[in-house]
């Protein structure tokens, strides 16, 4: 196996696993029920993946030929509930480090898959198009949190979190141009990976976002004031 090969698979199970325990982790927090949390998290895992494959016309989508990696998945999402279901009692003592650990396996997640959305573009051989290899970055990367946040009924992470899909817009970019000029896929990894990382983990420390239109709200009539 080409050491190529060899370094996306290992992106592609890093992000698995971080994508399905950020997932379920957000799905127990969604109170979701045992299955709920283990289908929510298999889906941020593979629905950037299959998001990714369906712009560039593979079908049907890898996963459904790599079973292996939806059950590494299943069993991370498993692990989550199971974990969470023993120490429930004690699980609102800990939401601080629970929101913290959702925030690092996110970052991982998001770092792995937006490399490897790149990479597909050049063992798909459509690399010659920078604004197609960058954009399947950024959806296998956010993709699959698209779909989780809409499963649990709430606004997108891309749309409201800290620098979220920019980070994988400038991971994206930065593991483009230096595998483009360069064949050291695994120096391009770790310092694209490691960029994408750093943004997010900083980006959540610091609170940093970008600019909104912060609307002020309307004054209540004295009817509605009533039926309050």
């Amino acid at each position: 196996m080409e050491i190529t090969h060899i370094i996306l698979l290992i992106l592609e199970i890093i992000g698995t696993v971080s994508f399905a325990v950020s997932g379920s982790m957000e799905a127990i927090k969604a109170k979701l029920d045992a299955f709920g949390v283990l289908f929510v998290g298999c889906i941020t895992a593979v629905g950037g993946g299959i998001i990714r494959d369906l712009l560039i016309g593979r079908t049907p989508p890898g996963i459904f030929s790599n079973l292996y990696i939806l059950l590494i998945a299943a069993l991370s999402s498993l692990i989550v509930f199971v974990i969470a279901y023993i120490i429930h009692q004690r699980i609102q003592t800990v939401m601080h480090k629970f929101e913290w650990f959702t925030n690092l396996f996110d970052a991982l997640g998001l770092a792995a898959f937006s490399v490897t959305g790149v990479e597909i573009a050049f063992v798909y051989g459509v690399s010659d198009n920078a604004v197609l290899s960058v954009i399947l970055g950024l959806f296998t990367g956010v993709g699959g949190g698209l779909i989780r946040d809409v499963l649990i009924n709430t606004t997108p992470y891309i749309f409201k979190k800290h620098v979220y899909a920019i980070a994988s817009i400038i991971g994206a970019t930065v593991y483009y141009v230096i595998r483009l000029f360069s064949a050291q896929t695994l120096v391009a990894s770790i310092v694209a990976m490691t960029l994408v990382v750093v943004i997010r983990l900083l980006a959540a420390k610091f609170l940093w976002s970008l600019p909104k239109v912060r609307l002020e709200e309307e004054p209540k009539t004295s009817e509605e004031d009533k039926k309050e």
